[in-house]
């Protein structure tokens, strides 16, 4: 249905009514409207008479016919603007015979509506003048002449297929920016034009050109925003060539998608400033039907890059209505500086993307280098070159008169045809034997000299494509969500019981203690009077009060306030404490019930009122038990020591203590990991999403455990939904990259990828922004330190210069016998007194001799106070400079997006993965792979048993860094696991010996602690454990602070180093032998002994040398042993 040939559709434009309209001699001009679309005339409204106050009633309707294969096609609709023009009649002169009229302005009316969907729409259009004493005023504030224009068809142009299917590109052309130096604005003038071509259907390519750039010298930035022009050349106004509602907007270089980005920041701010330059600022709307949908996601597909190119060709100069060329010969020969820029199009496959925008470089236009890019064997410019070098004249001013409108097909139509042949030609140019135009191919490219201007000028073009739809659509962050439910259901979330026998029997204090607290109130209002006055109070007294304040709580209606407050608590006291919930059938069973009822709530009461009306007591300190950190401490150092067992005891009693939290379902996921339980793993991380549907690393592990089992699907839509939950976090977009490339989808690989940088980018900016302002932070109050010490020590010189001056004044005004002893000595005992290095001679510290008087005193100290001022100014911006160039030298990130990966994937224990994320580390460095990428490497061949090639991958990254911490620590890791004791004791040593920590420092210093038992370096061992229990204390360090505390004979700090061993873990056997050898040690120690031995038997202690050693000690003392 949808390929049925259809019939012509009308488009009716009515020009409602004109405002605002000025003549060129009058307020009230004799107008009339002349419509126009694609260089058609449609006719002439009636002569109508203007009024300044209401303005001109056209209601003038033209139509044309929207022919869905010819002319005035849907394209047409799409990128051509329905042109109005105003048409002023002047008045007749003397003699005059014939009326004259004159273009007073001009207005474009869009029609990209109807091809959204809309079938009548109303819109107001600005005139823009065409001469200079026409309809736009001086004035700033005076109301600019606008036309009400209505646009009606009477069916939609667009069919639902059409809709469901078809698509809007615009393409904008810019600026190109860096020209070579050899164009000149002045001399003979050349018409630049921009060409490419863009599948109009399955069969057919349409070209696009957009000619007439204008060279500009430099000297400033083009404006931003500004106003995208119309890609027509029959539109007189100046000011009707600007797009409605269309604007060219400055973007960051980070965000762009072209070839000179954030490392060419520089040149191209020196470029778009300096430089010459070619504008267009044009934008081609093209319409694509729905199988040229098709074919342009296709064709981008198989062929990314695509060639636009450019060119120039001279204008001729016209002798009397004839073109004179400067050289007679082809049309090739006008064109010079041929360049291509190749736009990299698979951008716009990626899910979702609708427009790239970016400066491409411009490079010499070369066949052989297209083909092999593009798979194009022509050029599109030379096809349609030599017509625009008639349209790039410039355009003569408008005639005075306009001729009677007559409807014949203009030049645009000769012109459409001469583009249309060109189409076809190009057709049948691809259907050329290859080796014929890869012949023709190296004649064009030997003979480009001029395109390459465009290289030694690094010459580029900013464009932009933009789609209305996106070519590959993306899925709503809420259909994922709903599929990860679908796949995992939500676990709903266990009902708090807000009520409970406690509650309710605190809720019950609480109301006591609020009752008692207003009559308490209520009996200072009636009677604190009489304490103030300290009238005496006996029982006769205290009675009298106490009725009264019955009698008024009961008149007031106070009593049964409380009453009823004390309600609600006593029944929940019934129901939660009693569980009492239904009617008694027996009388006598309710008032036993009553009875008990009351002496509990009295004696209740009695608590309550004690612990308002008394001091409160110190509640008990609760018993402290290991948290969910430490818990993950243990089992994580039980992990590395290889015991699973406890390590998944420890995961599962902090499952045990809350099972709600997703964090905990993770980590004992990873653990199971660990030890290769793959299934039980992918449960445990099932678990943690039906808890939260956006965990992020549980649903990062759920698609790579899917990816594992080949469920690709599944794994696409947790990996997809990841990028939803934090869209940026670099380990999303990452993974998604790797998962999208085993499906070999290379392109949305890129784009996932590519987001990954961007979001590793922005994150290290922002940290490095961070590091900044912290340090500016510091440096300010270093600076206002300095200022105050500075202050400090000018007012010092001040008050002395002050000081000195007052001593000479006094020493002029009374001169004595031997004045020159006494100055001396004044200034000696001056000197002496204020601690000076050397006497003052009357000199200031700058070197400036000091005046004695107070004018001049005041002239220096209030410069000295302007100084500093300036400095901080000139240290201000200098800082500023200083700073911003740091942060440009440190916010690039430290690590890759793949070291960032597999630094998550190896704490998950995901092993496979992290290999295949390692080998991308290796292929995308462009230098020598880094010690932390060998150091990863290491990590895993570690945990899986493979020692030599984890010792080959730790050798190449000491010498790489060899001051890096893990590199050491994970090589004293191997020798300690290959029993090479020694070895592993110098590398430990060296890794605590450096600056900087390793990532885990805990198992080097425990298992270096155990290296010095076994070497009987006890002092050692003991100082290695005790930095382990300071930092993360646990059993085994505190194990090993009581074993080298017991061998050096410290036995009262062995026990109390195993006692904090044994509160941490009481089912380890090596503690409880231990403590048997301590109590062994102590006389009278005996029932402990024998305790511990017992349960260092029970737990199947399996030290022979330990047991051994506590047997003797038995017989020696004769007593532990509960068999003796």
């Amino acid at each position: 249905a949808e390929n049925k040939p259809r019939s012509p559709v009308p488009v009716q434009v009515t020009v409602l009514r004109g405002r605002y309209l000025k003549g060129t001699k009058s307020d009230a001009p004799v107008t009339y409207v002349r419509a126009e679309f694609n260089g058609t005339l449609l006719g002439d409204s009636p002569k109508l008479e203007a009024s300044p106050e209401t303005g001109v009633e056209y209601n003038f309707t033209s139509s044309f016919d929207c022919n869905f294969e010819g002319q005035n096609n849907l394209d047409d609709i799409a990128h051509k603007p329905f042109i109005l023009t105003i048409v002023e009649i002047l008045p007749k002169e003397r003699k005059q015979k014939e009326e004259k009229t004159a273009v007073l302005a001009q207005a474009t009316v869009d029609l990209l509506p109807l091809l959204q969907g809309e079938c009548t729409f109303k819109t107001t259009v600005t005139l823009h003048a065409v001469a200079t004493a026409s309809v736009e005023t001086t004035r700033q504030d005076a109301p600019k002449p606008i036309l009400e224009v209505a646009v009606f068809v009477p069916e939609p142009l667009l069919t639902e297929y059409q809709i469901e299917g078809s698509n809007l590109l615009k393409v904008t052309v810019e600026v190109a920016y860096s020209v070579p130096e050899a164009w000149n604005i002045t001399g003979p003038q050349f018409n630049t034009v921009v060409s490419l071509q863009v599948p109009a259907s399955s069969e057919k390519e349409c070209i696009l050109t957009f000619p007439n750039g204008i060279l500009k010298p430099g000297g400033e930035k083009e404006p931003t925003p500004r106003q995208k022009k119309w890609p027509t050349s029959n539109i007189l106004a100046p000011g009707a060539h600007c797009i409605p509602e269309s604007f060219i907007h400055s973007s960051s270089y980070d965000e762009e998608d072209g070839d000179l980005n954030r490392e060419s920041k520089e040149f191209r701010l020196e470029a778009e400033t300096e430089k010459k330059r070619v504008v267009w600022d044009f934008e081609r709307r093209c319409f694509l039907e729905p199988d040229a949908v098709i074919t342009l996601r296709k064709r981008i597909a198989e062929c990314r890059y695509w060639p636009v190119e450019i060119t120039r060709s001279l204008i001729p100069t016209f002798v009397k209505g004839k073109a004179i060329r400067a050289e007679k010969g082809d049309d090739d020969s006008q064109l010079s500086s041929h360049g291509v820029a190749y736009v990299n199009m698979a951008p716009l496959l990626y899910p979702g993307v609708k427009q790239i925008r970016g400066a491409y470089q411009i490079v010499a236009y070369n066949e052989t280098e297209i083909f092999e890019k593009t798979k194009q064997l022509n050029s599109v410019v030379r096809e349609v070159a030599c017509q625009f070098s008639v349209v790039g004249k410039p355009q003569a001013p408008a005639a005075s008169g306009l001729p009677h409108p007559k409807v014949v097909p203009s030049k645009t139509l000769r012109e459409e045809k001469g583009v249309k042949e060109p189409m076809q030609q190009n057709s049948a140019l691809l259907k050329l034997p290859i080796s014929e135009s890869l012949t023709e191919m190296e004649t064009h490219a030997s003979q480009n000299v001029e395109g390459l201007q465009y290289v030694e000028a690094k010459s580029y073009i900013l464009l932009e494509f933009a789609l209305e739809k996106p070519l590959v659509p993306k899925r709503p962050p809420e259909e994922l969500a709903k599929r990860v439910q679908d796949l995992i259901p939500p676990r709903p979330a266990v009902p708090r019981r807000y009520g409970g026998a406690q509650k309710a029997v605190k809720g019950y204090h609480s109301q006591i203690s609020s009752i008692a607290s207003t009559i308490l109130d209520e009996y200072h209002y009636m009677f604190g009077q009489q304490i103030v006055e300290g009238r005496p109070l006996n029982s006769q007294t205290l009675e009298e009060q106490k009725r009264k304040l019955n009698y008024e709580l009961n008149f007031s209606g106070k009593y049964f306030a409380f009453k009823e407050q004390l309600k609600h608590s006593v029944v929940k006291i019934v129901r939660e404490k009693y569980l009492k919930t239904t009617a008694f059938e027996d009388r006598e069973e309710l008032q036993a019930f009553l009875s008990e009822l009351y002496i509990y709530l009295v004696d209740q009461m009695h608590i309550a009122l004690n612990k308002t009306l008394v001091a409160d007591t110190p509640e008990p300190v609760p018993d402290i038990l290991a948290d969910y950190t430490q818990l993950k401490h243990f089992a994580r150092e039980a992990e590395i020591n290889e015991e699973f067992d406890l390590a998944a005891k420890y995961y599962q009693e902090i499952l045990a203590r809350d099972r709600n939290n997703p964090d905990h379902w993770f980590d004992y996921g990873t653990f199971c990991l660990l030890i290769s339980d793959d299934g039980k793993a992918e449960e445990c991380f099932h678990e943690a999403v039906a808890l939260n549907q956006n965990h992020l690393p549980s649903l990062l592990l759920s698609g790579i455990m899917a990816m594992a089992r080949e469920k690709y699907e599944e794994a696409e839509t947790y990996l997809e939904d990841t990028t939803c939950v934090d869209s940026r976090s670099v380990v999303a977009w990452t993974i998604l990259g790797l998962f999208y490339e085993l499906q070999d989808n290379v392109i949305r690989a890129e784009m996932a990828f590519l987001e990954a940088n961007k979001q590793l980018q922005v994150a290290a900016t922002a940290l490095a922004a961070q590091q900044l302002e912290e340090d500016a932070k510091v440096d300010s109050i270093e600076k206002g330190e300095r200022r105050e010490k500075k202050h400090n020590s000018l007012v010092f010189w001040s008050s002395l210069d002050m000081g000195l001056d007052a001593l000479k004044l006094e020493q002029i005004r009374v001169p004595k016998e031997g004045d020159g002893v006494l100055e001396g000595a004044t200034d000696l005992s001056l000197s002496t007194a204020l601690d000076l290095p050397e006497p003052l001679n009357n000199k200031h510290p700058t070197g400036k001799a000091v005046v004695g008087s107070h004018k001049s005193h005041t002239t220096i100290t209030s410069k000295s106070k302007k100084t500093p001022h300036k400095v901080e100014q000139s240290d201000q911006r200098m800082s500023s400079l200083h700073e911003q160039k740091q942060l440009e030298s440190v916010q690039q990130p430290t690590r890759s997006i793949f070291m960032e990966t597999a630094h998550f994937l190896l704490h998950a224990n995901a092993l496979q993965a992290v290999e295949r994320v390692l080998a991308h580390e290796l292929l995308c460095q462009e230098k020598d792979p880094t010690s932390e990428y060998y150091v990863a490497l290491a990590q895993v061949y570690l945990q899986q048993k493979n020692f030599p090639k984890a010792q080959e991958k730790l050798q190449k990254a000491v010498k790489i860094d060899h001051q890096n911490p893990d590199v050491w620590a994970l090589t004293g890791h191997l020798y300690y696991l290959t029993q090479r004791y020694t070895d592993a004791k110098e590398c430990y040593e060296h890794t605590v010996d450096l600056v900087k920590d390793a990532s885990e420092m805990h198992p080097v210093y425990v298992r270096l602690g155990s290296i010095y038992i076994q070497e009987e370096e006890y002092e050692k061992a003991k100082h290695s454990y005790l930095v382990a229990c300071k930092k993360s204390p646990t059993c085994l360090s505190w194990l090993g602070v009581g074993v080298a505390c017991y061998r050096l004979g410290e036995v009262t700090e062995a026990e109390d180093a195993l006692s904090e061993a044994n509160i941490l873990n009481n089912s380890n056997p090596e503690v409880w032998g231990y403590l048997t050898l301590v109590c062994l040690q102590k006389t009278g120690r005996q029932f402990e002994a024998e305790q511990s031995y017992k349960y260092a038997a029970k737990l199947n202690l399996k030290n022979q040398m330990l047991l051994r050693e506590i047997e003797e000690l038995q017989q020696m003392v004769g007593f532990g042993n509960p068999a003796f």
